[in-house]
């Protein structure tokens, strides 16, 4: 039986670097995947202009395209001050998607990120996950992201996984998927380059005597 599958994520690019080789995985087994986005990742900086939030979709169109995701919601909330909003905004928002979509998988980001939206998207996917009776989330897991997961406090909520999935026949389309994200992308030695990005999911996977896998956080599993 196919799984329907939704990735709550701040920003586009989010997805791919959190978790592209298991959205890949997902789709070439059969499961349909959707994600959501919660804010653009662009007009927060200084001077954007129209044209680079356009760019920006664009990137998205085409990695989501090479990822296989079926459909995208954008919510549109303030980048980078998701913390402005109150968070039962971005819970009714958020809970129309998963009214549409009614997921049994979700993604989305760890709790300790210093990112303040990604710490606010995950506060918002526990509050519409509610465990209550008839809910259609079984799973729920949080992804890393670099420049983001590990750049917070030490010991301020570190990410610790116990989840790996298996990407070594995907990590070809999560760096095809983040070439598309170009201008988002930074040179070696930058943590959040694509060389860094492929040596990380090496690591995890060798620490499970794989290839390459991407780690998670379980939240919840309910069997």
């Amino acid at each position: 039986m196919s799984k329907t599958v939704l990735v709550v994520a701040a920003h586009t690019d989010d997805e791919a670097l959190g978790c592209g080789g298991t959205i890949a995985r997902h789709v070439a087994e059969g499961d349909i995947v959707h994600a959501v986005f919660l804010a653009d990742g662009v007009t927060s900086r200084h001077s954007t202009t129209p044209e680079e939030l356009e760019q920006r979709n664009v990137a998205a169109e085409r990695a989501h395209k090479i990822l296989g995701i079926s459909k995208t919601y954008m919510l549109g909330f303030p980048d980078n001050r998701m913390d402005s909003v109150p968070l039962l905004d971005i819970v009714q928002k958020l809970e129309r998607v998963f009214d549409a979509v009614k997921p049994e998988v979700v993604y989305t980001h760890h709790c300790g990120d210093l990112n303040v939206d990604h710490r606010t998207s995950h506060n918002a996917v526990l509050t519409v996950c509610r465990p209550i009776p008839g809910a259609s989330v079984k799973e729920i897991y949080a992804f890393e992201v670099l420049s983001a997961t590990e750049w917070n406090t030490p010991g301020e909520a570190p990410f610790i996984p116990n989840v790996f999935v298996d990407i070594s026949d995907y990590l070809e389309t999560k760096m095809d998927a983040l070439t598309e994200y170009g201008l988002e992308m930074r040179a070696t030695p930058h943590s959040r380059s694509l060389g860094n990005v492929s040596r990380l999911a090496e690591f995890r996977g060798n620490c499970v005597g794989g290839s390459a896998a991407e780690g998670f956080v379980l939240i919840r599993n309910l069997r």
